[in-house]
Formats: C-alpha cells, structure tokens, sequence
C-alpha cells in the first residue's frame, strides 16, 4: 500500500531521530540517509514531528482537483477551527470554505451522534467481541492489521466518521441536485497523513468514499485572507444526523498517543481488561489537532475547539437537515480488514525458521543496547537487517571495535555515552 510520508533526500542528515520514534520500526538510516520501510509505515506523521531538518514531509492532495468536478463539498475536520486565534463563530471558517470554490459544507462532527448510536448497537450485542476498537482513527486501525491481528474482529464494523459523513454528504448533494456520484466531489481537511491514504485505499471497503484530501496546514493558509469577522454570515453549520445516547451502561476507555495505545492493544490482548467494553483510541495527543498537517500548538488548539464547543448553544441551525434518512444510509463496512503481516523473512516456512535461528543467534551476539547508532531502531532489528541483506554486523560499533585486529584504546571507536572511561577533553 502507498504511504503519505514521504523523504526529501536532499534535507536529510541522517540524525536517526526518525528511527527512534517509529512505532511500527519503519525507517532505517544507512549511508546517512532515511530510509522508509512502506509495508511497515502506518502514516502516523511520528518521524514528521521530530526531524531537525524537515526532511519528512505529509503528502496530501491539491485543491486544483475542485475543477473535476461539476458539484463540489468540503468537510472541515473539526481540528480546523482550533488553528485560527481569537475566532468567535466557525461559520466565519466556514463562509471562507465557501469563497475558497466548494459548493457546498458539510461537517464530519454532525455525524458523531449517528456513531454514538451505531456504537451502541455493537455494544448492545451480547455476542459481540469485546472491546469493540473504535475505527475513527486510520493509524490505530493500521497498527491493528499489522500487530494485532487478533484484536481485528473487534475493530468497529462501521464506517469512520469522515467515510460516513462523506456517503451521507454525497447522498444528500445527489438528491439536491439531480448528479451523479461522479460529478459530485466530496474533500476532507484533514490534520493527519494516514486520512490520505485512507481516502485513496481505504480498509475495509471496496471502493473510495472520499475523493481527495486536503492539509490542514494548506487551507488554513488560504483561509486567512479570505476570513472577515465583521460581517454578518448565514448559520453554515451542519445539523447533528442521530439521537447521540452516551455509552453510560457501558465501561469505556480513551487514549490519546501511540506508544500508550500500543501498550493498551497489549494488555487487550493479553486479556488483562476483560471488563471493557469500548476503546477509542486516538494516535495524536491531544487528539487530531496533534496531527502533523496542522499550524498550531495541539493542545493550545484543543483548548480553543473546546472552547468554541462550548460556546456552540444554538440548537437549531439554519440549514436543512440531511435529505437521506440516517437509517437508510449503507454504515457497514462492505470488506473484511486483513492480517497484513510486515517483516517476513521467506515465503517458504523452513527457509524462514532457520533465517529466523540465525536472527536470534546475531541478537545475541549483539549488546543489547538499543542505540540506534547502526541505523537500525534496536538491536534485534539490526540481525533482521543483517539476515536479510540490508546490513553488516559491523554496522554496530561495539562489534566492529570487538572485529578489529590493529588494538588501540577501544573508547576512541565508541560513542561518548557508552565509552567505559573517561577521555580528555
């Protein structure tokens, strides 16, 4: 599967901090450039966040794509809203959509109630698997295929928010207008690399839903000059589609950041939570305003969306409800998720097992430290690297010290944090 992550070669000083905060152990730095491994990549935007030199890059979709079609609806992530200070009324965000050339607005956030409630029909099931993950994430649903295939049946048989707010966008734009789907574009703004490889390869479904996504940090810069607050604008906001029952019979967990949500699929997995019933699970902190596609410090942004939300005590809205009746509307998902599997040594199950006996013989010989400074994220990474051709146990410096014949002071081929005693200055 494409990524959305990709490496501008000409930036990169292969710092090897990219390496140490991949959670699926997807880049390797060798001959002092990044490498990204993509069947490992979940889209995270990790190795984004922490590059020195921006050599890592979120690639999204261009908003030059609105001419291909005849009708036109964007859906503003509600991470949106928090990158703009002192902004009093969304409508004003989204009057400035409107002017950018979209037809049309619809909310993603209208469609929460209508998950709430598709949520409870899954927790209402008595034989459903529990927890049931929820799929509102693309990274967590990523991870799981790839590391926790046995947490894939618990994984939410509902669509995302965003895949669902775009059926019912698209639905209620055809019967307006009388076009067919495929004159109808329906964009996302999204604050997160994995929405745009969702929208274009989406798990769990035949087909696309959404047609393009669109970076955060992208609009919003056109969105400045077109955004006036002193006039008066129409009330834009999409009116909520469902009843929104809280899961208040039901025991629920929320997670924000990856490496604590690796450490709860653990523990799920390991059946050490065998009273909860629901997980939503979240890879950015605080939530999706610490994606990698936006402007604005996460959790000064979280701060402002919450306020906002507070703020919103309108009740009706000055826009008609959807035309396609929520139950009506095809929620499941139309695909089974797969098992995809990374990192696997031979298709032939013998080759394999002993290629795997010489990885666990290199990681033996091998410190045990950590480091990265071979390039890889850990030490047994680097005996898979070596098993499979793509390094040399000499990349580590403490074996290639112990390799060497010609003596010398074993500190000087050391880095200073593991040298056993001290050095002049």
């Amino acid at each position: 599967m494409p990524i959305s992550v990709r490496l501008e070669k000409d930036k990169c000083r292969g710092c090897t901090h990219c390496v140490k905060v991949c959670p699926t152990k997807a880049i390797r730095v060798r001959f002092g450039i990044s490498h990204i491994i993509g069947e490992k990549c979940i889209d995270c935007g990790e190795c984004v966040q922490v590059c020195p030199q921006h050599a890592k890059k979120a690639v999204s979709d261009n908003l030059d794509h609105i001419a291909d079609f005849k009708h036109t609806i964007v859906m503003p992530a509600p991470a949106l809203y928090g990158q703009f200070h002192n902004l009093s009324d969304v409508n004003i965000v989204l009057q400035a959509l409107l002017d950018l050339g979209f037809d049309e607005v619809f909310e993603p956030s209208a469609v929460e109630d209508l998950i709430s409630d598709l949520t409870l029909r899954e927790l209402d099931d008595e034989g459903r698997e529990r927890p049931v993950i929820s799929s509102a994430c693309p990274v967590v649903v990523r991870l799981i295929s790839q590391k926790f295939p046995n947490l894939i049946p618990n994984i939410s048989k509902y669509l995302s928010p965003p895949e669902l707010a775009a059926k019912l966008a698209r639905e209620r734009a055809r019967i307006k207008t009388g076009l067919d789907d495929k004159d109808i574009g329906v964009f996302f703004v999204s604050s997160c690399p994995a929405n745009v490889t969702e929208a274009h390869y989406p798990l769990g479904l035949k087909e696309p839903v959404i047609d393009y996504v669109l970076s955060m940090t992208d609009v919003y810069k056109r969105l400045l000059s077109l955004m006036d607050g002193t006039k008066k604008h129409d009330y834009l906001r999409t009116p909520p589609v469902g009843d929104g029952r809280p899961y208040k019979d039901y025991n629920v967990i929320s997670c924000n950041g990856l490496s604590d949500v690796i450490k709860l699929l653990d523990a799920v997995e390991g059946e050490q939570l065998p009273d909860v019933d629901y997980l939503e699970l979240f890879s950015c902190v605080p939530g999706c305003c610490g994606g990698c596609m936006t402007v604005e410090n996460p959790f000064a942004a979280k701060a402002r969306l919450m306020k906002l939300t507070a703020a919103d005590k309108t009740g009706g809205t000055g826009m008609e409800p959807p035309l396609c009746p929520a139950g009506h509307l095809p929620a499941l998902r139309t695909e089974q998720i797969e098992y995809a599997p990374t990192g696997i040594l031979d298709a032939d199950f013998k080759t394999a097992l002993g290629k795997m006996k010489r990885v666990e013989d290199l990681n033996n010989r091998l410190p045990g430290l950590d480091c990265g400074s071979c390039g890889s994220p850990g030490c047994r990474e680097l005996a898979l690297d070596v098993v499979m051709g793509y390094a040399d146990e000499t990349d580590c410096v403490f074996n290639a010290r112990a390799m060497m014949e010609d003596g010398g002071d074993a500190n000087s081929y050391l880095p200073p944090p593991f040298r056993k005693s001290a050095n002049p200055p």
